[in-house]
């Protein structure tokens, strides 16, 4: 099956050459616009592809307020502040992300908290963390939510939408609720995915958005917070240094961070925006014609919920166990197929492993048996079929 898969690939990207995990596209305008902010001279923050991209991002997910910043890892951390994060408070979110989740966390001086995933969807399980709650968690005479063994507040929760596939939204939402909990979502790899027709990152309290030159839309490097119109105000407040605005005084309320996107990267933004929807068509394509592929093979390919609209930002497929997954990987990098495990687990990791946990044995399941498959926008006449639309 192996063989297949890589001849599958090279069939699809039509090429002999090394085929990368997922490389950007730039088939728009990005060379003009990109050169309309260097001859405008407003390069850095301050400049009208900043405002533009913002204005086209809110209006495609239908948030309020769209932030942008510097990347991704920026965005979370913005969102931490926004919801009330302060040094030594607990955060529950998954083990099984992406490091910049945690880091942000470590970033606001807080502890994540890990919980299980849904192994369908692979994001926070509301299952697994209304169990945890339930037994190791108190609310205080105001409402506030405090572990029990030591009366540390729980100020929030983050759920990643991994590979694009959105997490149990809902059912989040009314646990989150229930236990007074910021729900954030880390939606960085979830640009062009809907929940139940909601974009990803409009559902919770506050989501984050990444602009990597790996993600199904790229700005170099930039990232974006979704908000309300409330909190999307703070949020450009805090990553414009705290300044207050003035025609010519520099005066700054408070600690306040230097994150705002660059008009030159925005450009680019402004650019690839105006090619989403053909991007996410084509995604879906690709996604369709791997699953067609791998059908009765032992590769099974995952697909999005039944309730939700993927992206499918990275392909993936759940091997048979741990020695399989190392022989998928290990074959078809060798043939010049770039292919992924999932990340190593948080808690697997030096600055983490001593973080509290819950029982983790979906996503233990998961670690062992994902990789991830060449993803990139595929070429514009693989065959378009009723089901990837």
């Amino acid at each position: 099956m192996i063989d297949r898969l890589v001849q599958f690939v090279r069939e699809t990207y039509r090429t002999t050459e090394f085929i990368p995990l997922h490389a950007p596209v730039f088939a728009g305008r990005e060379k003009d616009y990109v050169l309309d902010a260097i001859e405008s001279t407003f390069v850095s923050s301050v400049g009208a592809f900043v405002g533009r991209f913002e204005a086209d991002v809110a209006a495609y997910t239908g948030a309020e307020r769209a932030v942008a910043v510097v990347n991704g890892t920026a965005a979370l951390h913005t969102t931490l502040m926004l919801s009330g994060v302060r040094p030594g408070d607990l955060v529950i979110t998954q083990a099984l992300t992406f490091v910049a989740t945690c880091n942000a966390i470590s970033y606001a001086h807080a502890e994540p908290l890990f919980i299980d995933v849904d192994r369908d969807r692979m994001g926070l399980s509301p299952v697994a963390l209304a169990a945890w709650l339930d037994i190791h968690a108190e609310q205080d005479g105001q409402g506030r939510c405090r572990r029990k063994s030591d009366g540390r507040p729980i100020r929030a929760a983050i759920a990643m939408h991994t590979f694009g596939h959105p997490a149990d939204l809902d059912r989040l939402v009314d646990v989150c609720a229930r236990w007074n909990l910021f729900l954030i979502e880390d939606a960085a790899e979830s640009l062009g995915s809907t929940y139940k027709g909601r974009h990803t990152g409009t559902v919770g309290r506050l989501g984050a958005l990444s602009f990597n030159g790996n993600k199904l839309l790229t700005t170099g490097g930039g990232g974006m917070v979704l908000a309300d119109a409330e909190l999307g105000t703070r949020a450009k407040h805090l990553t414009t240094t705290a300044k207050r605005p003035h025609p010519y005084e520099f005066f700054h309320d408070e600690i306040g961070y230097n994150y705002r996107m660059p008009n030159l990267n925005a450009a680019l933004g402004c650019a690839q925006m105006e090619q989403i929807d053909r991007f996410v068509a084509r995604k879906r394509v690709l996604a369709q014609s791997y699953a067609e592929a791998l059908a009765g093979s032992d590769l099974a390919f995952v697909r999005e919920p039944t309730d939700s609209r993927s992206n499918y930002w990275l392909n993936a497929v759940v091997c048979e166990h741990r020695a399989h997954r190392d022989a998928v990987l290990a074959e078809t990098n060798a043939a010049g197929v770039m292919t992924r495990p999932i990340w190593t687990l948080m808690t697997r990791l030096p600055m983490f492993k001593d973080c509290p946990r819950g029982d983790l044995a979906n996503s233990e399941w998961l670690e062992d048996r994902i990789v991830n498959l060449p993803s990139s926008v595929p070429p514009e006449d693989l065959a378009l079929s009723e089901t990837a639309r």
